[in-house]
């Protein structure tokens, strides 16, 4: 039995840099660090991506054609980049656009007015050619970051405010006409997200809704407006907020079977907490719904060279991965130099940099730390279980349609760990470097 090293780590200069190592048979005596029992089986994952925001597009579109291209791949392309299979956009507006839009005018009650021509400049250009360059369809969420203003409460787009009540049919109608838009353009949508962080008051976009309203939305009109559509096998996630709260949140909605019929999960962001275990909670409650992973980044700008950028990433991953998380959706998958554009100033970081000034691209230690995962934990691959002996290494594993193992292995402190990893009673011993990453193919 062959295993393949591949690892990256900050004292070193490669990334992904690859060895192949044997496996010998177990000694009796001799206790394994990390055993792998691949009977006991987990969730089917669907894969790992990005979004496709304005300021990403935009930011390429700044680049020359063949280096924009080079920056798709090194995500979408299956062999040589991170084999990204989902991804993120977002209807109309959202903080990471160069603006506040809408696809309606003012006042437009029946949506007559209703067009996605601002996509075309930027946003489908780029997802069109994700799709070429990974070479099959992506799996495409598409989120709400605020309604129109006039049809809210604070008739604004930014600073919060609430869906009025008069409005929760046109604006559930908004949904399905956004997503055949997309689709006559060849475009896809899985599924859609009711709010992007329906529990925030921002200075952007934003909307909220407490549980119960959100409940009756997907329950009254969302659900009911998509089936009659013709949209009833595109999934609502719900929640699309971070960890903290999302078992109160998902308990009060999917508690309600009429409301449950329609939905197909719950979205998660890291922001606030790391507190995995709210994962596994949500399915212990509701087992026959799933949890994804619909956005994270390294907030207040760009940080260049960064490693516990990388870290955070990865540790994230694992966490929710090891909590019955199905799939990941990163952020913007490119910003500028500045960490934007952004049309409020909220600017972050991104696994990759493009300096619009100079047309340097920057790749980030969390561009590599999340491609130790997706490169090689293909969609469709099932969790499988293990056992570590050790509290300063974090685990995973997954078993591939092809019967390959993918084992991600983190070490986060200062100090080099050797391990032994046991599968079907095989044994071989890994080199983790201090702060690296190791993903092991079996």
């Amino acid at each position: 039995m062959n295993m393949q090293v591949i690892q990256t780590a900050q004292n070193k200069e490669e990334r992904f840099a690859k060895k192949e190592q044997t496996f010998q048979k177990s000694e009796m005596n001799h206790n394994a660090s990390l055993t792998i029992d691949q009977t006991k089986v987990y969730q089917t994952v669907m894969g790992f991506g990005g979004a496709f925001t304005e300021a990403a597009a935009y930011t390429l579109s700044h680049l020359s054609e063949e280096d924009r291209l080079k920056v798709i791949e090194s995500y979408f392309d299956q062999e040589k980049g991170l084999g990204y299979s989902l991804g993120r956009t977002h209807i109309h507006s959202c903080d990471f656009s160069l603006e506040n839009y809408t696809y309606v005018e003012e006042g437009d009650k029946e949506l007559k007015t209703f067009s996605i021509e601002r996509e075309h400049k930027w946003v489908l250009p780029l997802i069109k050619d994700a799709v070429k360059v990974r070479g099959d369809e992506l799996t495409i969420l598409s989120s709400p970051w605020s309604p129109p203003a006039w049809m809210k409460t604070n008739n604004d787009m930014n600073h919060g405010g609430k869906l009025k009540e008069e409005y929760r049919e046109a604006w559930a109608t908004y949904y399905a006409k956004y997503i055949k838009a997309m689709e006559e353009q060849g475009i896809p949508i899985w599924g859609v997200s009711v709010q992007n962080e329906p529990e925030a008051t921002q200075v952007w976009d934003s909307c909220r809704y407490t549980a119960e309203e959100e409940r009756d939305f997907v329950k009254h009109y969302l659900g009911p407006i998509l089936e009659k559509e013709g949209l009833g096998e595109k999934e609502i996630v719900i929640w699309d907020h971070n960890r903290d709260v999302a078992y109160e949140r998902a308990k009060v909605i999917l508690s309600d079977k009429e409301a449950a019929k329609y939905i197909w999960g719950t979205g998660l962001h890291w922001y606030v907490s790391e507190e995995f275990e709210n994962l596994s909670k949500i399915h212990r409650d509701f087992p026959d719904k799933h949890l994804l992973f619909t956005e994270g980044c390294i907030e207040g700008g760009v940080q260049l060279g960064a490693w516990h950028t990388g870290e955070r990433y990865a540790r994230n991953i694992l966490g929710d991965l090891n909590n019955w998380l199905e799939g990941w959706i990163d952020w913007n998958i490119v910003l500028n130099e500045q960490g934007g554009p952004n049309h409020v100033g909220n600017f972050c970081d991104a696994p990759i940099i493009v300096d619009t000034k100079t047309g340097e691209v920057h790749y980030n230690s969390s561009y590599y730390y999340i491609g130790h995962f997706s490169k090689y934990i293909k969609p469709g691959a099932v969790r499988v279980h293990h056992q570590l002996s050790t509290e300063s290494i974090q685990a995973v594993a997954f078993r591939n349609k092809d019967a390959t193992l993918a084992i991600v292995l983190l070490n986060e402190t200062d100090k080099e760990e050797n391990m032994t990893v046991e599968v079907n009673g095989m044994q071989s011993s890994v080199h983790l470097p201090e702060h690296s990453i190791t993903t092991l193919v079996i």
